[in-house]
Order: C-alpha cells, then structure tokens, then sequence
C-alpha cells in the first residue's frame, strides 16, 4: 500500500466521527445522509462534509434512491465492500492458510502451503512473505492500493501490540516479529491476533457470535485455545494470556501436557493426544476399524481418522471421543463459572465429530453446573468452520478501518 492511501483511504476513516459514519452505513446502509444525522445526532453539514470524503475515497459510494416522504427522494449510501480487500492469514503448527477477501469477507482466492518442520523464525518469515506474494500475484486484476492490510491469526501466545509471537508451542517457536517483518517488506498496516481469539472474533462479525455480547469460541484442534468476548470486548489479560483453557489442570494424575504439566485438558481432548490415547488402547487389543485404516501402522494415527471412523460408527472412536467430550465438558464447566458466557461456539477439526462429542459435552456441563442457567449454557458448532480463523484474521482489519479503537479493545 502507498504512503498516499495510508494517508488517504484508510487513516481518512480514524477520527472517531468518520468511524461513527463509516460504521452507520455498514450496519444500516443503505442509508441516506439525513437518516445517519439523525441517528448519530452529527449535524447535517459535518454529515455531508465527511460523506464526501468517504466518497472521495471511493469507500462509500451512492445507491438507488430512498423513498420520499414528501419531497425530493434522499440519496441512499453504502460501503463499497467490493472494491477494496484485506489479506487474511491463518498460521496453524502444520500450515499457513491465506486468503483475499472483500470487507464484507467473501473470499476471493486462497493460498495454502505447509510448514516443515523443523522450521526456524527466519524460514517461518519467509513462508508468511511467499503466501502473500502468490495472493497478489494470483491477483493482479485487484487494485494493489485498495488492499487496507493484512491480518494474521497465529497460534500460542500472541503480543497484539508490538504484533509478535511470543511463545508458538506448535512450531517450538519464540519471539518471532512477523507485524514488522511484513509491514518492512508489503508496506501494508498488520495486525496479529491468537487464533482462538481470531476466531471469536470472525464468529462475532460473520457467524455465531454476531450481536452475543458475551460468550466464548474454543478451538480444539492441535492445541485448545479460547477466545473470550465479555460486553463485546475480547478478553487478553495482563499477558496475554487470557483464553489459555488448555491448561487447565482436569486430572492431576493424567498424561504429561508439551507445557510440562500433567493431566492439563490439552493433554487429554487435544487431536494429537486423542490419537496417542487411542494407539495405546489398540496396543492392548480393543478393536477398531483404525487398525485397517492405518494399514496396521498406528504411527499413522491422526485425530482426523478417529473422526472419520467415528462417523462411520466405529464403537471404539465413538467411545474415545465420548470421553473426550466428558474431559472439554468439564474444562468448559470451569470456564462457565468463571466467565459465565451466554453460549460457547466451539471450532477446530477435534469438533468435526460433530454431536458425538457435542453430545458429551453437553451432558458433562449439564450434570456440573452450578445452577440451571449454567447447566443450560447453549454449545454450537461454529458458523464459519474451517475458515472462522482465517476470516477472523481478515476482522482484524475490519475492525481497523470501522472503528476508532483498536482490535483488543473492542469488537462491536
């Protein structure tokens, strides 16, 4: 992005007045310039002056006309979502997924590569910077200067305000400065956010979560993580270490957690240790259709093929996952007595057994929760599947260019 849009069509939109508008015509658009002065009770010249603006920009642009009510039909506005776009990032421990999308966060096109391991901040950088370049060079069709930024979710432990990875256990690495590596290198505003909270955050524009003040959107994949929205504002904590659910300690004398703890819900309901549980158990005999799946190599075992089995109605993985979900139901018990949310939205490929483990959880939350309320604490699969963190990165962004203040201190 230019110094020239900096300066003009994105930072045009932070005073806290433009944002006020900008937002009206998103949520309420169409929309005339008399019905946003009413509504926001700016004057009709400051309404005008900066609609202009808008327009200048090309951010808003004018729709069909409104009804009269009496005399000159009003000129209605919107956001013109379709001409500009934000890049979105999903950076898991085994893959980077990257989309294009416009600001109402259809995407466009899509770049996905996979990490090998061992990989090194330097070569994780690079491959951040490579998935980037593919997008805009799929793309070149797009106006490169109508790209606002680029918002990353990564996972582990995330500093939201110097946009660096502090601690991402997946790929056992520290300190990596991706906001600065890929501001150096795009010249485009980033923002990085943990994935858990990139989640609840595509689940309160674009999915689930939309108008809930209050719940939380765990994802239970390769880690658990949680993103926490209390009166419409994510939770982070002193150190950002909000959300961090995965270790919680469920069973003092349970396996050992790759945080060096024992019997954390991680260690128990996290898809790499699902799979690690299973291939002990068919060591010892049980019988499952696993066995045939894996060519009788359990090394081959993956969380994703006790889903699949399960489905397929192998007792064994339905039984494995049951237990899993009984182990998440009891961590969300704790969670619902602490944060006392209005629904949990839940995500990652672990959930992609759908009301198996749903099911379990439920019940588990239902037999210990305080009170009926807490025992009655709605659970749902997330709206946005596969992409809510994807998309949640791409809301980073949205939620730069719609409102005055930042991403961490407030969503809606």
């Amino acid at each position: 992005m230019t110094q020239k849009l900096l300066a003009g069509s994105f930072q045009l939109m932070k005073s806290l007045n433009r944002s006020l508008i900008l937002n009206k015509i998103r949520t309420e658009g169409p929309i005339s310039r008399a019905e946003i002065a009413k509504q926001t009770k700016l004057t009709p010249p400051t309404v005008s002056n900066i609609v202009k603006e808008l327009i200048d920009s090309d951010i808003v642009i004018e729709s069909n006309q409104g009804e009269s009510r009496g005399g000159r039909k009003p000129t209605m506005l919107i956001i013109n979502a379709k001409n500009f776009f934000v890049i979105g990032i999903d950076v898991s421990p085994t893959s980077i997924y990257s989309v294009i999308t416009n600001l109402n966060a259809g995407i466009i096109d899509s770049v996905f590569i996979d990490i090998i391991h061992p990989v090194t901040n330097e070569s994780l950088l690079s491959l951040l910077s490579n998935s980037v370049k593919q997008l805009l060079n799929q793309n070149k069709q797009i106006n490169h200067e109508h790209i606002l930024g680029i918002g990353v979710a990564m996972h582990g432990i995330v500093d939201i305000e110097n946009g660096i990875a502090i601690y991402a256990p997946g790929l056992k690495l520290r300190n990596i400065p991706i906001k600065e590596h890929l501001e150096s290198e795009f010249n485009m505003t980033v923002k990085i956010e943990n994935d858990a909270n990139s989640m609840a955050l595509g689940e309160a524009w674009f999915g689930n979560g939309y108008d809930i003040g209050d719940f939380v959107c765990v994802n239970v994949g390769q880690g658990i993580g949680a993103g926490i929205i209390i009166n419409g504002k994510l939770l982070h904590g002193n150190e950002f270490l909000s959300g961090e659910i995965g270790h919680m300690t469920i069973d003092i004398d349970g396996p050992k957690c790759s945080c060096g703890n024992y019997g954390c819900l991680e260690a128990l309901a996290a898809g790499p240790y699902i799979a690690e549980r299973a291939k002990k158990q068919l060591v010892m005999g049980e019988e499952s259709m696993l066995i045939e799946m894996t060519d009788n190599n359990l090394d081959q075992l993956t969380g994703e093929l006790i889903n699949q089995a399960a489905l397929q109605g192998d007792q064994f993985c339905i039984k494995l996952l049951k237990q899993t979900g009984k182990y998440l139901g009891i961590g969300l018990s704790n969670l619902i007595h602490i944060v006392n949310p209005s629904c949990i939205i839940m995500g990652g490929g672990v959930t992609k057994s759908g009301d198996i483990l749903l099911d379990s959880i439920k019940d588990t939350i239902s037999q210990r929760g305080l009170t009926d309320q807490a025992k009655a604490t709605q659970v749902m699969l997330t709206k946005l599947g596969d992409q809510a963190a994807v998309i949640g990165a791409v809301c980073l962004m949205l939620v730069e260019l719609f409102f005055t203040e930042s991403p961490h201190k407030n969503i809606l």
